[in-house]
């Protein structure tokens, strides 16, 4: 297959080292696995974008990158003035009307976009063209009607957990694609040390604050790693920061290539969220390493964690903090396995090439043409489509007639 991959216009890929963007990451796993696997990868992003693999085309079209770190992504959010003219979005806007101009020519069978947004209202203008969306946050509700909008029967959805899609369950979806995770960089660790870990960003829907209370009612070290933002800074200063101590420990943002030794010693890693959680990456890397999971009973998390098996996904603080104290009847070695059945990158590669397969089969592109063809019908006027239904039907009495007389 002909594919092409974009995330954002305005960030180059890989992810500057010090941003916490997890689409960007999975993009990469997905363009580095498909081309593996032989398909033409065409990946578009600004000037820095690069891969190791020289399969892959990198389309930079000479535009400069917005950002390239995470203060300047906190500084380009806070821009009142360039958010309120849309310039991210119009960035992102220059990529992908070109992909759509590239697929429409007949350059790719795919055309495959990390935030619908992007391309919603091009899409209408290449309604023979292929999209595929992953979402990658909960549909809210102002997210599920602007994909009614502007919905044609050429974009498809891809969700990332089946809890992903209570919202909105009537969207076209493609398939369900858990992401994945590096099983080769995080690997597992049989034995670990006497502390509990969370890893992510410092904000209140992820639940650090219920993190410091659970490590506070057990007696457990707690090591916080994440970044913290502008807009949650108030939020870390009122319930984490009171607490450190030479037990709790802020250990600020560490690049991702260098958690998997704080994984792999953890006891177990903690998952308070406080929101529908539509995935949760860091999950799926704590028990690659080996250490099980706690966590509320939350968006995606029972479908990722098996209660018992894996961790323990309860219903409350309370049942979370009893959770830690027999969090040694887990078994390592289980939680290991698990992610390499169900969230290996590999599993999520391959589940992508299968959901990409059903749109460039033969069936599926001639199904697809009829509907297009059927579209255009009805904008011909009236008598113009009587006539050619006269025609048609013309055509195929002559065909029964000559059909009759060689039987």
């Amino acid at each position: 297959m002909r594919i092409a991959i974009m995330v954002r216009g305005y960030i180059p890929v890989p992810r500057p080292a010090d941003l916490v963007y997890a689409p960007i990451d999975v993009a990469v796993a997905e363009a580095e696995g498909l081309a593996r696997k032989g398909h033409q990868i065409d990946f578009f992003g600004p000037l820095g974008t690069r891969f190791h693999d020289s399969r892959i085309n990198v389309h930079t079209m000479n535009l400069r990158p917005l950002v390239h770190n995470n203060a300047e992504t906190n500084t380009l959010f806070g821009n009142k003035a360039l958010m309120t003219h849309h310039v991210p979005n119009l960035w992102d806007q220059y990529f992908a009307r070109d992909m759509l101009a590239r697929a429409s020519r007949g350059s790719y069978d795919v055309v495959h976009i990390h935030h619908p947004e992007t391309t919603l209202a091009a899409a209408r203008d290449h309604r023979e063209v292929p999209i595929v969306y992953t979402l990658h946050d909960p549909i809210y509700p102002w997210y599920k009607e602007l994909f009614e909008l502007y919905a044609t029967r050429n974009q498809h959805f891809i969700s990332i957990s089946n809890n992903q899609r209570r919202d909105a369950p009537d969207l076209p979806y493609l398939a369900n694609v858990y992401d994945g995770t590096d099983t080769h960089r995080f690997t597992l660790s049989e034995t670990s040390e006497d502390y509990l870990l969370y890893v992510g960003r410092i904000i209140p829907e992820k639940g650090i604050k219920e993190c410091v209370q659970i490590a506070r009612e057990t007696g457990n070290r707690l090591l916080i790693i994440g970044p913290t933002y502008p807009e949650s800074q108030d939020y870390f200063d009122q319930y984490v920061k009171p607490f450190l101590n030479d037990k709790i420990l802020y250990l600020g943002f560490i690049e991702h290539s260098h958690l998997s030794k704080y994984f792999q010693k953890a006891k177990a890693f903690l998952m308070p969220s406080q929101w529908e959680e539509p995935f949760g990456i860091t999950t799926i890397e704590a028990m690659s390493c080996g250490t099980p999971t706690i966590a509320l009973r939350r968006g995606a998390l029972p479908e990722i964690i098996k209660h018992g098996k894996t961790g323990y996904v309860v219903k409350s603080i309370g049942e979370m903090i009893k959770a830690v104290n027999r969090i040694d009847k887990i078994d390592r070695r289980d939680c290991r396995e698990h992610v390499q059945q169900y969230f290996s990158n590999e599993k999520m590669v391959d589940a992508y090439e299968e959901a990409f397969l059903k749109l460039t089969h033969p069936t599926a592109k001639l199904i697809r043409r009829t509907k297009y063809v059927g579209e255009q019908l009805k904008k011909v006027p009236q008598k113009l489509r009587k006539s050619r239904t006269q025609i048609e039907e013309k055509g195929k009495a002559k065909s029964k007639q000559i059909f009759m007389k060689l039987k």
